[in-house]
């Protein structure tokens, strides 16, 4: 197709059209038989528009770790931007979690790399086969929104490998169209100006076919298109300027041979490539949105929900982490019930209070603030599912939403058979502050005085059972182990049905099997990193990752810190045993590259080369692991069995690292088998003098067990 493109055509494939000058937050113009396309947030669901699902957010799918839940909510989160006419959905988010306050952390899937990267993988196998185009960001370094756009996060060669970048490498190796590059700056180059990280390790090293597009704004410089961006974004140099750094910039740099044409045609042959590769080309729907104007009756034309709650609601229960029962869940016919907090309550005046939910909330947290929301076409509260269960078991139900009078709380929930405090913790994108967060949370307690709130109910009720819906970690300890706590469940953001996933875990509808996918310390300060705040207007803050390797738990594990509760952390209404190890070597197909494999077996690294991170022979199962699970309660339930390794001292590697996780659902009383297997890149560190992945010296060992903490099997590998 751009083979009959004019430069002026070919520079206006790659620019967008400008701030609000489409009805997409996102759009590129027509151009001759090209028909532009429709970039739209977010990574939950389809913003600015209506009839749209609210999914469970990135961090409660994770919390899942059930691979077929995220694939199914990826493709349930393809059709709907197909449906809306969008071609280019903007998520999945895959940022790290390093700092636990991170304002969008609960937009991502935790504070490891694999299961980032998993989540990423099954996620964009998702939104693709659902047609629309996903986009992995934030590419890379973005860990916190405070002067996101002037920081630079100083990290060494083999931590970028080893830890934020493999979510990304997984996005390439899932068929990913599109990459995002981050405002930050990393080592003192803008993300999207940055020749390491854009052209040396994303297109060479990972092999990306695709496009890489800028974050809003974030284009610094025409020369970026040297350094590998592809398509700037939202086109103009500011929001709103009217000017750009492509477009007639870019037309000149190639007229005058500064850029060459040959890195045009690529930038262009890139973006229409992914079309095609979308089959975007073949009827695909107009876009049916109007972003700026929200009684457009444009955004009423297509409802693209379908039967999505389903899912929602399934996520929303499976993401739920169980971390504390004294035997209270699930709870059985209840003779009274009394809810406490605001969390638990419908806000006060709809779902959708303030744009881009971007407010102190007044009722359930289903998401937090920012681009990466949307509108809610309904959101269902605890007290609503509560009391529709309440009916059927003829339960008597009280409320008291008041967060702030704790002796009418306290009085409240006297005499009850069961209180239920509920309780959250909001965060976001840096462009909103709520209540002093500026997106990063200033602190890591629960919002609306909720530790009092607990101690209050707790003092007066002994059976008191915490719901916390929350973007991220909270320290625990001020009532943790109060005596009149009897259970705390971990809801996160359940998206639409957030209060029927609540009522299903409490209840036993679904049997709690979600894990958690971060750290949940004892203090603050024993997290391995903080946000750094501060810094005049023009400063450009360097945060250097001192913490290396060493980040969530591996940290805690590296440094003997006892968590309260540890990453993979969640409990369940029966119990399970785990027996017969055994690991399987597989040999390598006929075509694999046998000369490379050995090399890998002599301690040699993978060659510097196009692709040689993604490889074939480099990621194809080299070793099956299976074991044996049984359920030795008596309730149905699922297990997520997870396989950690731990590398040679020589190594420098933390104790445990994660680099596998099934999921198996059981009957009381029956065994099944479970299988992960593991591939030469698992076993791998990043060399970086002879900057390839390489085993390292010395033997590696394995564990099975349903924690990172909660070892039950071990072996050595036999490579």
């Amino acid at each position: 197709m751009i083979g009959s493109f004019t430069i002026e055509q070919k520079v206006n494939v790659t620019t967008g059209v400008g701030w609000m000058n489409g009805f997409c937050v996102g759009n590129i113009p027509a151009v001759g038989e090209f028909p532009g396309l429709c970039l739209q947030d977010s990574p939950l669901g389809v913003r600015f528009t209506d009839y749209v699902t609210s999914f469970p957010a990135g961090i409660t799918t994770a919390s899942t770790f059930n691979r077929a839940l995220i694939r199914a909510r990826g493709l349930a989160l393809g059709q709907e931007n197909r449906a809306k006419g969008v071609n280019i959905a903007l998520g999945p988010m895959m940022n790290m979690g390093r700092i636990a306050q991170g304002g969008r952390n609960w937009e991502g899937f935790g504070a490891d790399p694999f299961l980032s990267g998993e989540a990423a993988y099954e996620t964009i196998l998702g939104l693709q086969a659902g047609g629309v185009q996903a986009t992995a960001k934030h590419y890379i370094n973005n860990e916190q929104e405070w002067k996101r756009t002037q920081e630079s996060s100083n990290v060494d060669d083999r931590t970028e490998h080893e830890i934020y970048a493999q979510p990304f490498m997984r996005a390439v190796m899932a068929g990913v169209s599109s990459v995002m590059c981050s405002y930050n700056l990393i080592n003192d180059t803008y993300a999207c100006n940055n020749n390491k990280t854009l052209n040396d390790m994303l297109k060479r090293e990972f092999g990306f076919q695709g496009f890489i597009q800028s974050d809003w704004s974030a284009t610094m410089s025409t020369l970026s298109a040297v350094a590998g961006l592809d398509m700037t974004m939202p086109g103009d140099v500011t929001m709103g300027s009217g000017t750009s750094y492509f477009g007639g910039n870019l037309t000149t740099y190639v007229m005058n041979n500064t850029i060459s044409m040959e890195r045009l045609d690529d930038m262009a042959t890139r973006i229409i490539a992914a079309w095609y590769y979308m089959h975007q080309d073949e009827g695909y729907p107009q876009p049916t949105i109007d972003s700026w104007n929200p009684n457009d009756p444009s955004n009423q034309e297509v409802n693209a929900q379908s039967d999505h709650y389903g899912i929602v609601r399934q996520i929303a229960a499976g993401g739920t982490v169980l971390l504390k029962n004294e035997g209270v869940l699930p709870l059985d016919k209840p003779k009274s019930i009394v809810l406490v907090g605001s969390d638990a309550a419908p806000p006060t005046s709809g779902p959708n209070e303030y744009p881009d939910q971007g407010g102190d909330p007044s009722g359930i947290l289903a998401m937090g603030w920012g681009s990466g929301t949307d509108n809610f076409t309904y959101l269902i509260s605890p007290y609503e599912a509560i009391q529709a269960r309440a009916r059927f078991d003829q339960t008597s139900v009280f409320w008291n939403f008041d967060d702030w009078d704790l002796a009418k709380a306290g009085n409240s929930v006297v005499d009850k058979e069961v209180a239920i405090v509920f309780v959250n913790s909001d965060s976001g994108e840096g462009y909103i502050t709520v209540d002093g967060n500026a997106g990063d949370r200033q602190n890591l307690t629960a919002w609306h005085q909720g530790d009092e709130l607990i101690l209050a109910v707790a003092a007066q009720n002994n059976n008191t059972i915490v719901v916390t819906n929350s973007v991220g970690p909270l320290i625990l300890e001020p009532w943790v182990e109060h005596p009149n706590v009897t259970a705390i469940v971990w809801a996160s953001l359940g998206g639409n049905e957030a209060g029927n996933g609540i009522m299903d875990i409490l209840y036993g509808n679904w049997n709690p099997s979600g894990r958690l996918p971060y750290t949940i310390a004892k203090n603050i300060t024993d997290y391995p990193a903080q946000p750094i705040f501060g810094g005049t207007a023009d400063d450009i803050l360097s945060i250097d990752y001192t913490e290396g390797l060493f980040i969530d738990y591996r940290w805690f594990d590296a440094n003997n810190i006892e968590p309260r509760y540890e990453f993979g952390f969640g409990l369940s209404y029966t119990t399970f045993e785990y027996s017969n190890l055994a690991i399987t070597p597989i040999a390598p197909v006929d075509w694999a590259e046998t000369d490379l494999i050995t090399n890998w077996q002599n301690g040699g690294a993978s060659p510097i080369a196009q692709g040689s991170t993604t490889a074939l022979w480099l990621h194809m199962p080299a070793f099956q692991v299976t074991f044996h699970v049984k359920n030795t309660g008596s309730r149905y339930g699922g297990e997520i069995p997870q396989l950690y390794l731990h590398h040679p001292t020589s190594a420098m590697e933390p104790p445990s690292i994660l680099k596998g996780f099934t999921n198996i659902e059981l009957e009381p009383g029956q065994t099944g088998q479970a299988s992960i297997t593991l591939s030469r890149y698992d076993l791998s560190i990043w060399d970086v003098v002879r900057q390839g992945w390489a085993k390292p010296n010395g033997t590696i060992a394995l564990s099975i067990g349903a924690s990172s903490r909660d070892l039950r099997l071990n072996c050595t590998i036999p490579v």
